[in-house]
């Protein structure tokens, strides 16, 4: 799949709430993984939306649309850990990356509770 057809796709809860778009998908260059996808959630016309960090493994593709669901309520959501655009977190911040893993009930991809592996 190209990551093309990834960014801009909605993003929905179990019961159908809308929960966002995905704005972008971010790279773990050592690993080679999607480390997360950006959610962009709130705000109108891409304006005053909150950021989200969301594990890719928390995803799950609708074979049949262009969307993704995310098996959350909107309060996790709101409750979790957010950026703004001008300050995107790196995969290197292995602090708030376990954070946001753990925040969201999954376990971090890099082995023990150092590094990513490289």
């Amino acid at each position: 799949m190209r990551s093309s057809t990834i960014v801009g796709s909605a993003v929905r809860n179990l019961n159908g709430d809308d929960l966002g778009k995905i704005q972008e998908l971010m790279i773990d260059v050592a690993s080679g993984r999607i480390a997360y996808a950006v959610l962009a959630y709130g705000g109108f016309l891409g304006m005053g939306d909150k950021l989200f960090a969301i594990p890719w493994e928390a995803l799950m593709k609708r074979s049949d649309e262009r969307q993704f669901v995310l098996d959350l309520d909107e309060e996790t959501l709101k409750t979790a850990p957010g950026f703004d655009r001008d300050h995107y977190p790196t995969t290197a911040d292995t602090n708030w990356l376990s954070d946001v893993y753990t925040h969201y009930g999954y376990t971090p991809y890099w082995p023990g509770t150092g590094e990513p592996p490289r």
